[in-house]
């Protein structure tokens, strides 16, 4: 039944999408026949229009073969053109009412077109929908009811057979389970039998245990005096006191005893103790080895992360001692300069082989602001400008090898002359490209290369910043040297 309804439902589908489609037809061959008669009475009138326009064109081709001007007098002629002005105005007013018309005809055909295609469509669905709906969907409701009346009333009889049988099962199962629990009393007493043999089987076997730990005790006793006693004797002698009485046997055994006093300061756990030490003796040995091994590592390993130190800090001083006399060489262009790395073994005299990074001791100079022969090796020996040019020489050369963001420099040039201060300018513009640099001054020469500068005023007591322009900056210069 339910296949059946499957295929009733599904063929009902397809006669109600057959049923749409003729319905669409029937409707645009009604829109057809409705267009038909206003085409065929244009068709109609556009053929008279070109009769009577073959007509005009003959009756004008014929005139046009006429000379019809050389046989008109003066007045005629400036009649016909005249009458041929009117003509082409008239046929210009013609043309332009004909485009009129068709404009007009376009909207009433338009206008036509959305009346006939939805309007009178929507018209006629709706008129269809109605009847369809008054007629088709009562019979349906009415073969669906009827069918599911009859499925209700087989499912009601289905659910009595299966009533009638559920009873029958209900009452097998109650005699089932009046057997199973006669049979479920009867097991009960056997398990209460079993536990009651179990409990007894349970006491003898802890009497049981109780004699077998005493047994135990009593072997371990006996062991124990055993290893007491020593090794114990060969076969041969255990045969030869085998055949002895027990009497025989307790009198040599005093007279062992009497043999063993003599020996009672003898240590009995020597053999034991000697064995354990052996085995800690082995266990220690074995863990000397492994940390001797570890120790060998540890010192290649710091070997080589000293070997690594000692380049890095030669390769390092190399870089800032060659940037130091390049950037000096720069700034002194008369003098030279070199720094030097000082060492525990120059001064004992050892040699320089060994890679230790603990034989540095620091860093000098070499430096010469006139020539080769007048060198310095001391800070103290130096001036104040002397001291700020080698300062601002070491700075800088770090600044090659390991570059800042920026720095701030506080009166560099104070003790410079006017010559150092334009050189020191010209290599911080230099330097400028990778860093920025902040720098206070009271000289001009620093303006020359500034890209921004800042006027620092004190009034009322108080600091204030202010961004000012180069000559602002110039001026506060001059000024402050020429009242300095």
């Amino acid at each position: 039944m339910q296949k059946t309804e499957t295929k009733n439902s599904k063929a009902k589908d397809i006669f109600d999408q057959v049923k749409a489609d003729i319905r669409l037809m029937k409707e645009e061959l009604a829109g057809i026949e409705r267009y038909r008669g206003p085409k065929e009475r244009s068709l109609d009138q556009y053929a008279s229009s070109l009769e009577a326009m073959q007509t005009t064109k003959e009756g004008l081709e014929s005139e046009l073969h006429q000379d019809l001007m050389s046989q008109l007098s003066v007045a005629d002629q400036h009649e016909v053109d005249s009458l041929n002005d009117d003509i082409r105005r008239l046929t210009q007013e013609n043309k332009e009412a004909f485009s009129t018309r068709m404009r007009l005809e376009a909207e009433k055909n338009k206008l036509e077109n959305l009346l006939t295609n939805n309007l009178m469509r929507r018209k006629d669905e709706l008129m269809q929908a109605l009847q369809e709906i008054s007629v088709e969907d009562r019979k349906r409701q009415l073969e669906n009811s009827k069918s599911e009346l009859n499925a209700i009333e087989k499912r009601i009889e289905e659910v009595n057979r299966e009533f009638k049988n559920m009873e029958k099962e209900v009452q097998e199962a109650l005699k089932m389970q009046k057997e199973e629990q006669a049979e479920q009393d009867e097991w009960k007493l056997r398990e209460k039998e079993a536990r009651e043999k179990i409990e007894e089987d349970a006491k003898d076997l802890e009497k049981m245990a109780s004699k077998q730990n005493l047994l135990q005790q009593k072997i371990a006793e006996c062991t124990k005096k055993i290893q007491e006693l020593g090794s114990l004797p060969s076969p041969e002698i255990y045969s030869k006191y085998q055949n002895m009485s027990t009497k025989n046997l307790f009198k040599e055994m005093e007279k062992a005893n009497g043999h063993l006093k003599k020996y009672s300061h003898v240590n009995k756990k020597a053999l034991d103790q000697f064995m354990s030490f052996s085995d800690q003796k082995e266990k220690l040995v074995k863990r000397k080895e492994e940390l001797d091994r570890g120790d060998e590592k540890i010192k290649e390993l710091m070997m080589v992360l000293e070997q690594r130190k000692y380049e890095a800090i030669e390769f390092t001083f190399k870089q800032v001692s060659k940037y130091f006399s390049e950037v000096f060489h720069k700034l002194v262009p008369s003098g030279h300069a070199q720094l030097v790395m000082r060492r525990n073994d120059e001064e004992a005299g050892g040699s320089q082989d060994e890679a230790n990074s603990d034989k540095f001791t620091g860093v000098g100079i070499r430096v010469s602001f006139s020539g080769r022969n007048a060198e310095m090796r001391e800070m103290n020996q130096l001036s104040g400008g002397q001291k700020s040019l080698v300062a601002l020489g070491l700075i800088f050369a770090i600044q090659k090898c390991d570059p800042a963001p920026f720095y701030l420099f506080d009166e560099i040039d104070q003790a410079l002359d006017s010559q150092h201060r334009m050189a020191v300018a010209e290599m911080i513009h230099e330097l400028s490209k990778e860093a920025q640099f902040i720098t206070t001054t009271f000289r001009p020469e620093l303006l020359i290369f500034a890209n921004k500068f800042y006027g620092v005023k004190f009034r009322n007591k108080v600091s204030h910043v202010e961004c000012v322009t180069r000559e602002e900056a110039a001026d506060f210069v001059e000024d402050d040297t020429t009242h300095g």
